[in-house]
């Protein structure tokens, strides 16, 4: 069985840079997914794209308009209009690779999108000194979804170079939208990992530093993104205020209540009222408000008891103030549960082949993340599942300096990936 060449890594490293020069956000990676298609091409990968096999109902934040000047963009940037016609407007990529031979059915995912973040221009930031910096304002891949991506094309050019002596089937899951954890769910309830016998999930930095290697049995939170909207009556504060409805103290009143929402004795609870909005001028009843707002909890549970807290106060606000409110959920996740069996696996990869100065157990990472929809499917179905990390020195995830090292990561995340496709589907 061949290692991994330098010819690889290289390749790995350039993919992760000219991703890099050109983010996208979420259920906008048509840039992003066409690249990977044409990866996948030169690979003989079988692929489905976008609308071929995410659940359509259960796709959650997404802008059409945001979307069409994404294609728009992408054509622009010579983007095959055949292939956004497939992708059915769309985002995300699932390669399928069969050795022909009985053997697993493993998937591994990474995903695919930025974050809303300005990329500092600091000389000493190292994309700017690398020349790879983000090419679009206000955006960038300031959380590592483009060293995801990398290293799971190079997995599977890896997979395809030694398939005589592999066995079993694989499946590259190259998700949307995991930001806003909006992409997991019609992934998930796609069914493209619904015959899956083992699936992993990783991810770039968080808690681990470069050198050490963390191992994720639990710990990621439950979440839901709530966009509100208040409807109220437009009025002249001065010369008729009794006949307005103000949608801004309806939002406040609720704003206030929701930050005082008890929190649970069963176990970890988060509520965040981010953002308000509301109001046209200081001497009008403000008719529109709107507000952003997460919830989260230790379990699937917990989250749920905040959710319904946020409705009952939402709903009270504006019977209060003689208005109307709606609520609409635009990202979720469920908390993380893997299996025991795969961590193991994963420690004893990381500690046998000299990975990583430090391999622990991180389970108590007060974050979220969506590919938890793909996890709870694949062990509903009988499967198993897990998760492990790979460090960097960060300078914090979604900040303008987010950097990786990655001629020092990259390699690390690839020969975990790697070695555990030996263990499992190594031919006899």
């Amino acid at each position: 069985m061949k290692d991994i060449s330098q010819k690889l890594i290289e390749q790995m490293l350039c993919d992760r840079r000219t991703l890099h020069r050109r983010p996208e956000l979420g259920w906008t990676e048509f840039e992003a997914s066409s690249y990977v298609a044409d990866r996948l091409n030169c690979l003989n990968i079988d692929f489905k794209v976008g609308g071929e096999f995410l659940d359509i109902p259960s796709v959650q934040g997404r802008s059409e308009q945001e979307v069409q000047k994404a294609i728009k963009r992408a054509l622009a940037h010579g983007v095959p209009e055949s292939f956004i016609e497939r992708t059915q407007g769309y985002t995300g990529i699932v390669g399928f690779f069969d050795t022909k031979k009985p053997g697993p059915t493993i998937a591994i995912r990474a995903d695919l999108d930025a974050v809303p973040v300005q990329e500092s221009s600091d000389p000493s930031h190292e994309a700017v000194k690398g020349d790879y910096a983000s090419a679009f304002p206000g955006v960038m891949h300031a959380c590592g979804h483009d060293a995801h991506t990398s290293i799971l094309l190079a997995l599977a050019e890896w997979i395809v170079q030694n398939k005589e002596d592999l066995c079993g089937k694989f499946k590259f899951v190259f998700q949307p939208a995991e930001e806003g954890v909006r992409g997991g769910l019609a992934v998930a309830n796609g069914g493209v990992v619904d015959d899956v016998d083992e699936l992993l999930c990783f991810h770039i930095g968080s808690k681990c530093k470069l050198g050490e290697i963390g191992i994720c049995e639990k710990g990621f939170l439950a979440t839901t993104k709530l966009n509100v909207s208040f409807e109220g009556v437009p009025a002249h504060a001065g010369s008729n205020p009794e006949a307005g409805k103000s949608a801004l103290l309806a939002a406040c009143n609720a704003a206030t209540l929701i930050a005082g929402i008890p929190r649970h004795s069963g176990g970890l609870t988060r509520v965040c009222v981010g953002k308000l909005i509301a109001g046209e001028s200081r001497n009008v009843i403000p008719a529109h408000a709107s507000m952003e707002i997460e919830t989260r909890g230790e379990t699937a549970e917990l989250d749920k008891f905040m959710v319904e807290n946020v409705k009952r106060i939402v709903t009270s606000s504006a019977a209060a103030f003689d208005l109307t409110a709606k609520v609409e959920i635009i990202g979720s996740a469920v908390n993380l549960e893997t299996d025991k069996e795969i961590s193991l696996k994963l420690q004893e990869i990381a500690e046998a082949n000299n990975l990583a100065e430090k391999v622990t157990y991180h389970n108590d990472v007060p974050a979220s993340e969506d590919c938890t929809w793909l996890i709870k499917r694949v062990r509903e179905k009988g499967g198993k599942a897990g998760y492990f990390m790979f460090g960097c020195n960060n300078n914090g995830h979604h900040k303008s300096d987010f950097s990786i090292q990655d001629e020092s990561t990259l390699p690390v995340g690839l020969k975990m990936l790697k070695q555990y496709v030996v263990a499992r589907c190594s031919a006899e």
